[in-house]
């Protein structure tokens, strides 16, 4: 893997590497051209980013019927969008260009179609931009050294925003990679050197506000001399039909990346959406299309409904039952009579991984709003336990799983960063819990022992704990298998502790080894790799004294083997996150303000 810090989206134009990578950052990152914050209220972030662009462009600026193809250097794309035939796409072009003729900032009453022009473009070049938490800002139109990149499935580049306050090593302006799109007005270009700048653009580079978000693109993947640059435009972890029809929608581009074309389909693609069920000679007979629909439509309106009505219990009941039972489709045999079909998901089926992202969050939820209580009561603080526990054991569960998908299609290494950084946090933050203080004599806290003792002689991201240890690609293999043999075996200490209680994360061995899944047929056997259930253990038997098997459960050695998985992950998810985005990150420095405490 080599980096690359300035190829960066937008549809239309493919944009080839002239030079061999050379695994460093090599030029300042890309200011935008415009950026415009979120509002829930009208006018839509689109509208007022169109609205920017438009003023910025000169006043005299020539009044064309139809407009230029190319404002800013980028495609406008307008000819195209409104000929798709998609009414809703049309509308919102329409709607867009009416909203910002009422603006008044400059005459639009003759020229309508600049303003459809200027809307189209921010709606197929426009990327959102996320916070260091992940919550979205608004949405940003970069220059054409960005939006020229192409999209793929198996993209071979990833990129993140930095932000004035971002403590991040000075950018150097030489650099010896060049960007240019394969193909410039119909035109091969081969290399020439004159197409990644416009007057225009320098123009707006003048005029670019330096508290806006920048963006840097880097390699994920060895990219060689004429090989094309790809990022990704949409979640890689749904499945191929699902990646398709977001991609219609707000691109109006049918994907034919590797991923996509391939044939049969990839390992991960069909993982994603493999279902099982109960009853194999009904479920051939069963659509499943359909089958996925009705899933989709209630993982959907179960997520939609925690959302909005802020109610975490009921979630986890919901998707508990969804993960257990299965979702009971009635298929009409004959008019007389009715089978009902037992659906089951796949453990690594996407709505799989949603349901596990979801239950993971609300259970942590549900722990910080019982100890926010500030209870006396001993049954709140216990069952404040249960909940962070459990969530740490659906996102170490979420990171197993994603890290296996990420054996087979390196392109989810940004996901499989998240997850791992995100399950140690769950971890650290259960050994931390005073709810040890029910199960061992209370005493000094995990977290005021020195990391020295706790380091593992066998895995060397604990000889990592300096924030600014690079990230050596080629020593990743070897990195990797011996953090997968280290946490495989604190997890076998410690899994059974995490499960407690929970009958869906009970059913797995081994929340990290997902191995068994490529060698069975295609309706997977989870019991041969499950284990026993205790049908009657359950959150809510929280009062009286504890049980011996409780006991057993949690001890000072569990918990100190919880903060060691816990470290592991978080420095297995910065070593990844390193790779992606590079040293300095927020996220690597909030792992080492993280570690910094112990």
């Amino acid at each position: 893997m080599t980096h690359l810090s300035r190829c960066a989206t937008g549809a239309g134009a493919r944009v080839w590497c002239f030079a061999m990578c050379s695994g460093q950052d090599l030029t300042p990152p890309l200011p935008p051209l415009t950026f415009a914050l979120h509002h829930p209220s009208p006018p839509s972030s689109d509208i007022r980013a169109a609205l920017r662009l438009l003023h910025s462009l000169p006043s005299t600026f020539p009044s064309l019927s139809p407009p230029p193809p190319r404002l800013f250097g980028l495609l406008t794309n307008r000819d195209w969008l409104l000929s798709s035939g998609d009414p809703d796409v049309v509308s919102i072009i329409r709607e867009g260009a009416r909203e910002m003729a009422r603006d008044g900032g400059r005459n639009l009453s003759n020229d309508v179609a600049l303003a459809e022009a200027v809307m189209c473009l921010v709606m197929t070049n426009a990327v959102e931009v996320q916070d260091k938490s992940g919550r979205m800002l608004g949405i940003a139109v970069y220059d054409s050294n960005f939006s020229w990149i192409n999209h793929s499935c198996s993209p071979n580049a990833c990129y993140r925003f930095l932000f004035s306050d971002s403590n991040t090593a000075p950018f150097s302006n030489e650099s010896n990679v060049r960007i240019v799109p394969g193909f410039f007005n119909g035109v091969e270009t081969q290399g020439e050197s004159d197409v990644c700048s416009t007057s225009q653009l320098k123009q707006g580079f003048e005029r670019y506000d330096p508290t806006s978000p920048r963006i840097i693109v880097r390699s994920i993947k060895k990219i060689n001399k004429g090989e094309a640059v790809t990022v990704a435009y949409t979640d890689l972890l749904q499945p191929k039909a699902m990646r398709q029809a977001e991609l219609w929608s707000k691109y109006q581009f049918v994907c034919c990346c590797k991923r996509c074309s391939a044939s049969p389909p990839t390992y991960v693609d069909c993982t994603l959406e493999e279902i099982s069920a109960a009853n194999l000679e009904l479920s051939l007979k069963f659509d499943s299309g359909d089958v996925n629909q009705k899933l989709t439509d209630y993982m959907d309106e179960v997520i939609t409904e925690y959302l909005s009505v802020c109610d975490p219990e009921a979630c986890c009941k919901k998707l508990e039952n969804l993960l257990n039972q299965g979702l009971l489709c009635e298929h009409l045999k004959t008019e007389e009579e009715k089978v009902v079909l037992n659906l089951r998901l796949h453990p690594l089926h996407h709505l799989a991984l949603n349901a596990y992202t979801t239950l993971a969050s609300a259970y942590k939820i549900r722990s910080s709003d019982l100890l926010a209580l500030k209870s006396d009561i001993d049954a709140h603080n216990r069952e404040a336990f249960n909940m962070s526990r459990t969530s740490a054991g659906y996102s170490l569960l979420l990171a197993g799983a994603t890290d296996h998908l990420f054996q087979s299609e390196t392109s989810l290494i940004a996901s499989a960063a998240n997850f791992w950084v995100s399950a140690g946090e769950s971890l650290l933050t259960l050994a931390r819990s005073s709810g040890w203080n029910f199960f061992v004599k209370p005493g000094l806290p995990v977290s005021s022992s020195s990391l020295e003792k706790l380091k593992c002689s066998k895995c060397p991201l604990m000889d990592r704990l300096e924030v600014n240890s690079p990230a050596q690609n080629t020593d990743f293999e070897n990195i990797s298998c011996n953090f997968l043999d280290c946490i495989t075996n604190m997890t076998q200490k410690v899994w059974s502790s995490l499960t407690y209680g929970c009958a869906h994360l009970q059913t797995y061995k081994d929340p990290i080894d997902f191995s068994w899944l490529r060698k069975s047929p295609s309706l997977w056997d989870l019991q041969a790799h499950s284990s026993s259930i205790d049908e009657g253990s359950s959150y809510f038997e929280t009062e009286g004294s504890i049980s011996t098997s409780e006991a057993q459960l949690y001890t000072e050695e569990v918990k100190v083997s919880i903060f060691q998985l816990g470290v592991h992950c978080l420095l297995y998810g910065r070593y990844l996150a390193n790779i992606c985005y590079g040293e300095n990150v927020h996220l690597t420095c909030q792992i080492h303000n993280d570690l910094s405490r112990e």
